[in-house]
């Protein structure tokens, strides 16, 4: 095979993108815009993108990693903390990438309020059926706790973010999909166990409620501190499942197992009638231009013309490609081309959310 010419360019560090590109306009989104996929494909990368689109235009907008290992901060080159703060001067842009090391605490308690129900061996153990609902699936243990200790601290952070109203636009960047699918089961989980634990206590009342000691009447304050907290992942699920307020988008690489996941993960998403509305295919082998109205000059993408093992690798996402258009007809699908730099950075996120628009 012949030798293919590469002509030199400035490194993408010296073209100065942020000029020769302009500023998106904002995004087409509801308030709550979820980004999920397999590990690897780009979600960071795209949710990042949208929260940049979505503040320039003036828009309060929080971006969140629930993802334990955290890159957000790596590819917006802005220090994310563990709370939610202001990251870019120039934009009303907030961030937080959860640390479920700093919600011990708040685990603890709800744990507590398990264990309340469980004073000298009598909780869940006590009374046939009661963890009938976990058999199968993520449990609580004979003393109470939690189920999914990461991604119980990450839905007790997203019930606080959704409803803070400092930002008007909240977008997650969610962890790989099995960490994700644990995520959005917890809310019919948590339900599921408050629902059993408030029966329970309501079952102690009339039994033992004259009896003094643990086995007697507890104040009203568990019971409460119960009652809100169901009524909180009532809340979280009414939105999730409000297509006018939240949308889950896949993003998925053109690639037939990638495919054949995100089938996958669609499907559990509409058994959890959550809104799936946006796909994106991300490293697909094509110019820029092709894409989006970017000057191919402006960037380094693939040449499928010209350079043999780009052609090759194009051929090849056809059929995931043809396959992504069968699948997920009826759904809006948008492309990423592959870049030549790697996304990082304000500047390149610009040119990503550029082709989410």
């Amino acid at each position: 095979m012949s030798d293919i010419e590469v002509e030199p360019v400035d490194s993408i560090e010296t073209i100065d993108v942020a000029t020769e590109i302009a500023e998106p306009s904002g995004v087409d989104a509801p308030e709550f815009v979820l980004y999920g996929g397999k590990g690897g494909v780009g979600k960071t990368t795209c949710a990042a993108a949208t929260a940049l689109a979505s503040a320039n235009d003036g828009t309060p907008t929080l971006i969140v990693s629930t993802d334990p290992a955290h890159s957000l901060s790596d590819i917006l080159q802005l220090p994310v903390p563990d709370e939610p703060a202001r990251i870019s001067d120039a934009h009303p842009l907030y961030g937080v990438e959860i640390d479920p090391s700093s919600m011990n605490a708040d685990v603890a308690e709800m744990n507590d309020l398990f264990d309340d129900f469980d004073a000298d061996g009598l909780g869940f153990e006590g009374f046939d059926g009661i963890d009938a609902p976990f058999e199968g699936g993520p449990t609580a243990s004979a003393g109470g706790t939690v189920p999914g200790g990461d991604e119980t601290a990450a839905l007790q952070l997203l019930l606080e973010y959704f409803d803070d109203p400092r930002f008007d636009r909240v977008v997650v960047d969610t962890a790989p999909t099995g960490h994700t699918l644990r995520l959005l089961e917890l809310p019919d989980i948590m339900d599921s166990m408050m629902g059993r634990l408030l029966s329970f206590r309501e079952r102690m009342r009339g039994m033992l409620g004259s009896m003094p000691g643990p086995f007697g009447v507890d104040t009203d304050e568990t019971t409460s501190q119960l009652e809100t907290f169901s009524e909180r992942i009532e809340h979280l699920r009414t939105v999730l499942r409000d297509p006018g307020r939240t949308e889950f988008r896949v993003v998925m690489v053109p690639e037939q197992l990638s495919i054949l996941e995100s089938e996958r993960l669609l499907d559990r998403l509409n058994e959890f009638g959550i809104a799936t509305g946006t796909l994106i295919v991300n490293r697909v082998t094509e110019s820029a231009d092709q894409l989006t109205e970017i000057d191919p000059e402006q960037v380094v993408t693939p040449d499928v013309e010209s350079c043999e093992f780009c052609k090759h690798r194009w051929e090849s996402q056809q059929e995931a490609l043809q396959r992504a258009q069968d699948v997920f007809r009826g759904r809006s699908i948008k492309r990423v081309p592959l870049f030549g730099s790697e996304v990082r950075g304000p500047a390149m996120l610009r040119l990503v959310a550029a082709c989410l628009t």
